[in-house]
C-alpha cells in the first residue's frame, strides 16, 4: 500500500479525532495503535498511528514520534502531520514543542505551523488566544486538569516555552482573507526566522482556507480541525478516489457497554444522563487500592444485566472527589490503578460477548484497545464533532469500538451513540 497523509497522535482519542475528520472529508483512514507490523487494507488514503505520547517524559515521546514517522515514511506517505489535543495540553517542558523539533529535523524542515483550533467543538484562536467557548483556555476547565493544568492561554508564548526556536504569528488580520492570503503571510514569517507559525482561525472556512496554504509542507502539526483542509488538496492532485464511501464499516453484533474513565466536566454530564436511563457501576480508585476485588465484582455485576441494551462502568468522578483519592494515593498510583482495572473490566466484557463499545478518555482508550489486543482500526461515521465509530482489525470477530475524548461528545452521547452503527 502507499498511502497519502501520514499521522502522528500524541494520545488515542486524538488519533480517532483526527481519523474521523479525515473520513468526513473523503480519505479511507485506517489508525494502528502505535507502530504495527500487521498488514494492512491496501484501499488506505490516510494512517493515523495513535501513540500515548502527550504526558510521559519528553525524551520518550521523541522516541516514539520519531519510530512512528519512520513506519509511515516506510508505508510511502507524502505529507506528514503531527496532532496535539485541541486545549493544546502541554506543559512547559513539553511534550508539544520537543516532538515538533524532532520531527521537523527528521523531514529536514525549516517551517510549519501550529494550530489547535476545532470551532465545531468550541476551541478558537484569535491574535494567538486559544477559546474553550466563550472563555480564555486558562479560565476553562483544563486549569484544572490533573496532568496538565493549562494556566496560560496564549499560544505563541506555551509553544516558545516548549522550544529554543522562534515562533511567531499569522493572525486573524490575514486569515479571513483566504489561502493565498495566508500562504503569503507564512513565508514572511519564514524569512524572519520563525520556525512555528502559530495561526489564528475561528470559523471552518479559516480552517479549509489553511489547509490549502498548506499544500505544499512536508509538516503540519495542529488539532484536528487543522487537517480539514488536507484531503482537498489530494482531490485537486487527482490523488483521492471519487465516489468513495470513506465511512463505511462491517456490520457488528453482541451486547452493549460504556466504559468511563474520563473526569472532564463533559464526561461527568454524559455520565450522569446515562445513569438516569441504563444499569451504572461505579469503580472507585480507593478500593482498588484497598485491594478489593473490583474487576471481578464489576463483571459479575454487569454479566447479570446484559442484554440488547448498554450498561455503564464508570470511574468518572468530581474533580473534588479526584483531587481526595490523588491525595491519598497518589496521583500516578490513582490513574494507574484505575486504567488497569477498566481494561482488565473491558477485556472481561469483550469475552463475555460484548461486540460494541465506548471508551471515555484518552488514557482509558489507550489501556483498553492495548488490553483486547488491538492493533488497528477502520474508521468509520461520525457520532458527535471528532468522535466515529470505528471496527478493529485482523480480530476474529470485529469489535465496534467508539473511543472519546473527555471533553467530546453533547450530554446524551453515551444514550444516542449506537443509532450510528451500520
Amino acid at each position: 500500500m502507499s498511502a497519502l497523509l501520514g499521522c502522528i497522535a500524541d494520545d488515542f482519542t486524538g488519533a480517532t479525532d483526527l481519523a474521523s475528520m479525515l473520513v468526513k472529508h473523503g480519505m479511507r483512514t485506517v489508525q494502528t495503535i502505535g507502530v504495527t507490523e500487521r498488514t494492512l487494507p491496501s484501499d488506505v488514503d490516510a494512517v493515523v498511528v495513535a501513540l500515548k505520547s502527550r504526558t510521559i517524559p519528553p525524551a520518550d515521546a521523541v522516541t516514539q514520534s520519531l519510530a512512528a514517522l519512520s513506519y509511515l515514511q516506510r508505508l510511502g506517505c507524502r505529507q506528514f502531520y503531527f496532532k496535539y489535543c485541541s486545549t493544546f495540553d502541554s506543559t512547559p517542558r513539553g511534550n508539544i514543542g520537543p516532538v515538533a523539533d524532532a520531527l521537523s529535523d527528521a523531514l529536514r524542515v525549516d517551517f510549519t505551523i501550529a494550530c489547535p483550533a476545532f470551532p465545531v467543538n468550541g476551541r478558537t484562536v484569535y491574535k494567538g488566544y486559544l477559546f474553550v467557548g466563550d472563555v480564555l483556555l486558562a479560565e476553562s476547565g483544563m486549569r484544572q486538569h490533573p496532568l496538565t493544568p493549562m494556566t496560560d492561554s496564549n499560544l505563541v508564548r506555551m509553544l516558545q516555552a516548549q522550544t529554543s526556536r522562534k515562533v511567531g504569528l499569522c493572525g486573524y488580520d490575514v486569515v479571513p482573507r483566504g489561502a493565498d492570503a495566508i500562504a503569503e503571510r507564512l513565508r514572511e514569517l519564514r524569512e524572519e526566522g520563525i520556525t512555528y507559525a502559530v495561526v489564528d482561525a475561528i470559523r471552518d472556512a479559516d480552517l479549509a482556507a489553511l489547509g490549502e496554504a498548506c499544500a505544499g509542507f512536508r509538516l503540519v502539526t495542529g488539532g484536528s480541525g487543522a487537517a480539514l483542509g488536507l484531503p482537498e488538496n489530494f482531490r485537486r492532485q487527482g490523488l483521492l478516489a471519487p465516489g468513495v464511501d470513506a465511512q463505511a464499516l462491517p456490520p457488528t453484533d453482541g451486547y452493549r457497554a460504556v466504559i468511563s474513565g474520563s473526569c472532564s466536566v463533559a464526561t461527568n454530564e454524559q455520565v450522569a444522563v446515562m445513569k438516569r436511563h441504563h444499569p451504572a457501576f461505579q469503580v472507585r480508585p480507593r478500593a482498588l487500592a484497598d485491594g478489593e476485588s473490583v474487576v471481578v465484582e464489576a463483571l459479575a455485576w454487569a454479566r447479570a444485566r446484559m442484554t440488547r441494551e448498554p450498561v455503564l462502568i464508570y470511574a468518572t468522578d468530581s474533580a473534588d472527589e479526584v483531587k481526595t483519592a490523588q491525595h491519598r494515593i497518589g496521583v500516578e498510583r490513582a490513574g494507574a490503578l484505575v486504567e488497569n482495572a477498566l481494561a482488565a473490566i473491558a477485556r472481561g466484557l469483550v469475552e463475555a460477548g460484548v461486540g460494541q463499545m465506548i471508551v471515555a478518555g484518552g488514557e482509558t482508550s489507550g489501556a483498553v484497545v492495548k488490553a483486547l489486543g488491538v492493533e488497528s482500526l477502520r474508521i468509520g461515521p461520525e457520532i458527535d464533532p471528532g468522535v466515529p465509530w470505528t471496527t478493529t482489525i485482523g480480530s476474529a470477530k470485529p469489535v465496534a469500538l467508539a473511543l472519546k475524548s473527555g471533553n467530546f461528545g453533547k450530554a446524551d452521547f453515551f444514550v444516542s451513540a449506537w443509532k450510528h452503527l451500520p
